[in-house]
């Protein structure tokens, strides 16, 4: 049986790491050790920013709906609960395109919404 080395795995593994650590400052870019520590740090931080992205983004299309509603004489609760009375089945998402955008289909909907309450 030949005898097996780890060089070039080890090499490997140690290039993926610098590789995700490229563009840190100092030696979290050069050194191994640092950098492992470095990568590990990032990807808990990435993970925690993919899921504050949506609620940043929900919290921003509630303030445009808001703030639209409040212009069309209702707040924010009065016209989510007037519009799912209504039957209105339109996601906060495409809400705040439509207050940010197309004002007089919002003007529309807060109506609706009215009449529904």
């Amino acid at each position: 049986m030949a005898r097996v080395k780890g060089a070039m795995m080890t090499r490997k593994r140690r290039n993926k790491v610098l590789k995700a650590a490229k563009g840190y400052w100092g030696a979290k870019s050069k050194h191994f050790k640092m950098a492992k520590e470095a990568v590990m740090k990032s990807g808990n931080y990435a993970f925690a920013g993919r899921k504050m992205k949506k609620r940043d983004f929900r919290s921003l299309w509630i303030t445009r709906i808001s703030a639209q509603a409040k212009v069309n004489g209702m707040n924010y609760s009065t016209m989510m609960h007037g519009l799912k009375k209504a039957g209105v089945t339109l996601n906060r998402k495409m809400l705040a395109e439509l207050a940010v955008s197309d004002k007089e289909a919002f003007a529309a909907l807060a109506a609706q919404a009215k009449a529904a309450l």
